[in-house]
C-alpha cells in the first residue's frame, strides 16, 4: 500500500507501516491538528476529500492566492487568514493525501483502521490515534419546492465561488438564518451576482431575547462589527433585507419561478437557502461514539471532554464535528488535540502538553464568546426542523415526504431506525446526512416527545458510496 506526499513534495512514500495518527479532514481543525502532530514528532497522515486544503471555510486557499489573487479581496481577511494553516501544513512533515473518501473507520484495542477509496483504489490505513476533523454541514432547509434545481444551500453556493468562480446568473434571493446568509449575499453581490432580496426569518423577538449576551459577545474579536458592516454593505447596494419572514415556498415548473412568504413575495431565479450548520457526525456515529443532543443549536454532537477524546479509546474529535464554534474556534481544538494525542502517545509530558495548550485554550474561549449571542439569534424555526406541509419532501435519495413519515409514525414506526422499514428513509446513497435530523424532529413532533428521545439513525460502513472494484483492491 502506498499514498503520496504533498508537503513537502517528496513524492510517493510507503504507507504500509502503522502510524501515530491519522487525521480526517483537511479544514482549519486538521490542517492545524496535523501541523502540530507532526511538529511533536508523531508520524502523521492527513486525509481528505477535496484536490487541496482548506475545507469548507478555506475552500481551494491556495488555488485562489496562486491563480485569483483579486478574489482574496473578494472573501476578506478571515478567508484569507486560510492561506496560514495551509502553509503551515504544507511545511510540515505530516503526509497528506488528497482526494480520498473516508468509507470506514474500524477501531480496535491499540489501534484504528481507516479504509479510503483513492483514484478508484480502496486502501486500509492504520494508526495509533485518529482524530475526526470532518467539519461542518450547512442544515438542511426542507420547505415547499427546495429540491428543484437552481435551489441550493448558500454555503454551497459560496463553494462554487470560492473553487471555480463561478457566479449565479439571474435574480438571485437569499432565505434563511444565520450569519453566513449575509456573508454569501455581499459575496455574491461583489462578485457581480443579481441579488434581489435577502429573506431572514430572524424576527424582533429573537434580537430581543438575544441582548442578554451581547456583553459577553463582545469579547469575540469583530464578529459583532463584521454583522454590521454586511448589513450596511446590503443597504448600500439596494438590496432589500425583509426579516421576519415564515412560510416560506418556491414556486415553479422545473425551476424557481417565485419565492412566497406569508406576506410577501418575490420573482427569483436561484433560490439560496440556509438555515445554520451542525455538526458532521456521520464518522463518530459510525464508530459508537456516544453523542449528546444539544438543544440550542438542534442537533447532536459527540460526547467530548476539554481535549477532544471521544468515547471511543483511539478517537479525538477536532473542530466543528465535535460542537459548532467557527474557523478559530476550530483550528485551536485541532491544535489541543495534537497536542493531547502527543501526550498519549508518550512524546510529551503532562506539564509540557499543558503549558502548550494555554494559548489555543485561550483561543478557544476568546471566539466561543459570541456563541451564545448566535444560538439565541438564529434558533432553527419549528417549521424548518419539522415540515408542516405534508408533500414536502424529507429525505431526497428516496423521495421521502413529510406526510409519508407522519404516516408511517402513526402504523407503529417509533423512530428513525425503524422508519427504514417503513418507507426506505436514509437508506441512499447520502447514509441521511441530509435527512437524518429533519425526520428525527418530525418524528419527535408526530409523537409529541422530545427529540433527543427519538433517537437518530445508526450509521454503517460504507459511509460513502463505494464500488466492488474498489473493494476488489483491499487486501484481505
Amino acid at each position: 500500500m502506498s499514498t503520496r506526499r504533498e508537503p513537502g513534495g517528496e513524492g510517493p512514500q510507503p504507507m504500509n507501516r502503522l502510524l501515530d495518527l491519522i487525521v480526517i479532514g483537511a479544514g482549519p481543525a486538521g490542517m492545524a491538528a496535523a501541523a502540530t502532530a507532526a511538529e511533536c514528532g508523531l508520524s502523521t497522515l492527513l486525509i481528505d476529500e477535496q484536490a487541496e486544503p482548506g475545507g469548507q471555510i478555506y475552500r481551494s486557499i491556495e488555488s485562489v492566492g496562486e491563480r485569483r489573487p483579486d478574489d482574496l479581496a473578494l472573501f476578506g481577511d478571515d478567508y484569507a487568514y486560510g492561506a496560514h494553516l495551509a502553509r503551515e501544513l504544507r511545511r510540515s512533515a505530516a503526509l497528506y493525501l488528497p482526494s480520498a473518501s473516508v468509507f470506514q473507520v474500524t477501531p480496535a484495542a491499540d489501534e484504528v483502521a481507516v479504509a479510503v477509496t483513492v483514484d478508484g483504489v480502496a486502501e486500509r490505513l492504520a494508526a495509533r490515534l485518529v482524530i475526526v476533523a470532518t467539519g461542518a454541514m450547512e442544515r438542511p432547509v426542507p420547505v415547499p419546492g427546495w429540491t428543484m434545481p437552481g435551489v441550493m444551500g448558500a454555503g454551497a453556493a459560496q463553494l462554487l465561488l470560492k473553487s471555480a468562480g463561478l457566479v449565479p446568473e439571474g435574480r438571485v434571493v437569499l432565505a434563511g438564518a444565520g450569519p453566513l446568509l449575509l456573508l454569501a449575499a455581499t459575496q455574491l453581490l461583489d462578485a457581480g451576482a443579481e441579488a434581489v432580496a435577502v429573506l431572514e426569518r430572524t424576527r424582533l423577538g429573537d434580537y430581543l431575547g438575544a441582548a442578554r449576551h451581547l456583553f459577553r459577545a463582545r469579547r469575540a474579536p469583530g464578529y459583532i462589527a463584521k454583522g454590521r458592516a454586511l448589513r450596511r454593505r446590503l443597504k448600500a447596494a439596494g438590496v432589500p433585507i425583509h426579516s421576519g419572514v415564515t412560510g416560506l415556498r418556491i414556486d415553479g415548473l422545473d425551476r424557481p419561478e417565485r419565492v412566497v412568504w406569508k406576506g410577501g413575495a418575490i420573482d427569483a431565479d436561484i433560490v439560496l437557502l440556509h438555515e445554520g450548520v451542525v455538526p458532521h457526525v456521520q464518522i463518530t456515529r459510525q464508530v459508537g461514539a456516544d453523542h449528546a443532543w444539544d438543544a440550542a443549536q438542534r442537533c447532536w454532537r459527540p460526547v467530548l471532554d476539554q481535549w477532544g477524546d471521544s468515547s471511543v479509546a483511539n478517537v479525538i474529535v477536532a473542530g466543528d464535528a465535535g460542537g459548532i464554534g467557527g474557523a478559530r474556534v476550530a483550528e485551536a481544538t485541532g491544535r489541543l488535540a495534537a497536542l493531547h494525542a502527543a501526550h498519549r502517545l508518550g512524546r510529551m509530558s503532562k506539564r509540557e502538553r499543558n503549558r502548550r495548550a494555554s494559548g489555543p485554550r485561550a483561543e478557544r474561549r476568546r471566539h466561543l464568546a459570541v456563541r451564545p449571542l448566535l444560538d439565541a439569534l438564529f434558533p432553527p424555526a419549528a417549521e424548518i426542523l419539522a415540515p408542516p406541509d405534508d408533500a414536502t419532501i424529507v429525505c431526497r435519495c428516496e423521495e421521502v415526504t413529510a406526510g409519508e413519515i407522519r404516516a408511517a409514525v402513526a402504523l407503529g414506526a417509533p423512530g428513525p431506525n425503524q422508519l427504514k422499514a417503513f418507507t426506505r428513509c436514509g437508506m441512499g446513497p447520502c447514509q441521511g446526512r441530509l435527512c437524518g435530523l429533519t425526520v428525527a424532529e418530525t418524528i419527535a413532533a408526530a409523537r409529541g416527545m422530545p427529540t433527543e428521545q427519538v433517537g437518530y439513525y445508526r450509521i454503517r460502513p460504507p459511509i460513502k458510496p463505494v464500488t466492488l472494484g474498489e473493494l476488489a483492491a483491499l487486501d484481505g
